[in-house]
């Protein structure tokens, strides 16, 4: 699988693993069976109960047509870039800068989807997912977003060790060093945990923690941020010594 590096607006370098076109268009799959047993669950009930054909019409309207056209706008905002598709096959929507993903990146996403998923039966977005290698299509590049994989990467465990930091790393978080020994084993037991549960929920308590602790403020995302920390202390740690 290919991978793809993120420059972030403060310097950090992410490396992330990008999703390919086989689970994008599974998790496409995924989507469409949920809205398809959506729709036939409520044509059923409303059959079930007796509810006349032009009632049963403008009832299929509002409760599938509206989800239908909004599903993966608002599983997107409110999943954090994940619609239930993407969740099954562990892929997320990110944007290229490391900073979480904006409703307005959603929203263009969303509004393109016309252009990749409307003609020849969604060619469009594979053709341009292929050609330039960093898991976008139209209304990725429109957004300045792509879409990764968040499985666990071989080496996850190493997140558990030390971090090692080059002799010309150049420190982001000096507040790192307010941070105990203790405090950053912590961190990584708990980031390991979350990237393996896929739990950014969990992963962004712990960012808002350690935020509280060393009072930094960043746009990062909460995993560039605690992996930023990590470093940081590491080097901070190495100079000390």
């Amino acid at each position: 699988m290919s991978t793809i590096r993120v420059q972030t607006t403060q310097n950090v370098t992410l490396e992330y693993e990008v999703a390919s076109v086989g689970e994008r268009i599974v998790a496409n799959i995924i989507d469409t069976l949920i809205l398809i047993g959506w729709a036939a669950a409520w044509v059923l009930l409303l059959t079930a109960l007796g509810v006349q054909d032009g009632a049963v019409a403008i009832v299929v309207v509002l409760l599938v047509g509206l989800p239908y056209i909004f599903y993966h706008l608002l599983c997107e905002i409110l999943f954090n870039g994940q619609s239930l598709g993407k969740k099954a096959r562990h892929i997320k929507v990110i944007r290229l800068d490391g900073t979480p993903p904006r409703i307005g990146d959603y929203l263009l996403r969303w509004v393109l989807r016309i252009v990749d998923m409307g003609f020849f039966g969604g060619l469009v977005a594979v053709v341009v997912i292929l050609a330039n290698g960093k898991g976008q299509r139209v209304g990725d590049l429109a957004a300045g977003t792509c879409v990764v994989s968040t499985r666990p990467r071989p080496d996850a465990a190493s997140l558990l060790a030390p971090a090692l930091t080059d002799a010309n790393y150049v420190v982001v978080f000096p507040q790192a060093s307010l941070l105990a020994d203790h405090d950053v084993a912590t961190i990584r037991q708990l980031l390991a945990k979350g990237l393996e549960r896929g739990n950014y929920a969990f992963l962004n308590e712990v960012a808002n923690r350690v935020k509280e602790v060393t009072g930094v403020q960043t746009d990062l995302n909460d995993e560039a941020f605690l992996r930023t920390i990590l470093r940081d202390h590491a080097h901070l740690a190495a100079e000390g010594s």
